[in-house]
């Protein structure tokens, strides 16, 4: 798609979790901070697609978990301090929907890939859920960093707030796959989280929902937001 001129700055009330900081939290200090974590982990993201990207051609699914494994899992797990950006007011993200969103991913990583190597990590729902995973984040890190300082390109925009009818489904049905195909190890390993996995099927219905329609209502606003400026 074709770049457009660039976009004036979207204010923290037309996106509230748009990564801009609250105004009692407002410093530079602040401001750099939450520009470099947003920027460095855009960088590890896009890393963690580039390594999938030249492995599942090449020598396809199976060897997806050894080449990416460990470094997505610690990627994904640096994503706790959003938790607390959350908590602590530097961001004016909603504190339920963030955890929400974390929990269910390392949940992933931990309670299922780190734990049953051999069984989910070796199929090709693992390779689309870090592909889906990896896309959206490069996307939205990239989309807060240019937030924090500066105009937000259109065609950012665009891919911020349509992308995700795209990359939502194909990530949450990779992740239920994911877990499936691990069911029978973690049974073997314990009766009991087995039946927690099962569980975590239930979980994924109004949570899907919960944060598709959370994207939503931030793509309304948002393109909104763009129309009334347009039109001044």
């Amino acid at each position: 798609m074709a770049q457009r001129k660039p976009s004036k700055p979207i204010s923290s009330e037309a996106d509230k979790s748009s990564g801009r900081i609250s105004p009692q939290t407002d410093s530079r200090l602040t401001t750099v901070y939450l520009f470099l974590y947003n920027s460095i982990s855009a960088f590890f993201w896009l890393a963690v697609f580039m390594r999938v990207a030249l492995i599942l051609p090449v020598l396809g699914p199976s060897y997806i978990s050894g080449g990416v494994e460990v470094f997505s899992r610690w990627v994904q797990t640096a994503a706790i301090l959003e938790v607390f950006h959350s908590i602590f007011g530097i961001v004016r993200s909603p504190i339920f929907t963030t955890l929400m969103q974390i929990t269910s991913r390392l949940l992933l990583v931990w309670g299922v890939v780190y734990l049953f190597p051999t069984s989910g990590a070796l199929t090709l729902a693992y390779s689309t859920m870090l592909i889906s995973w990896s896309i959206t984040e490069v996307i939205r890190y990239s989309y807060y960093a240019y937030n924090l300082n500066s105009a937000v390109p259109s065609w950012l925009i665009w891919l911020r707030y349509n992308t995700f009818f795209v990359l939502y489904p194909t990530g949450v049905a990779s992740e239920l796959l994911v877990i499936y195909a691990s069911l029978d190890d973690a049974k073997s390993m314990s009766p009991l989280y087995s039946l927690v996995l099962k569980a975590v099927f239930l979980i994924y219905i109004p949570g899907f929902y919960m944060l598709f329609t959370h994207m939503m209502k931030q793509r309304r606003r948002i393109l909104k937001n763009l129309g009334k400026k347009r039109e001044n």
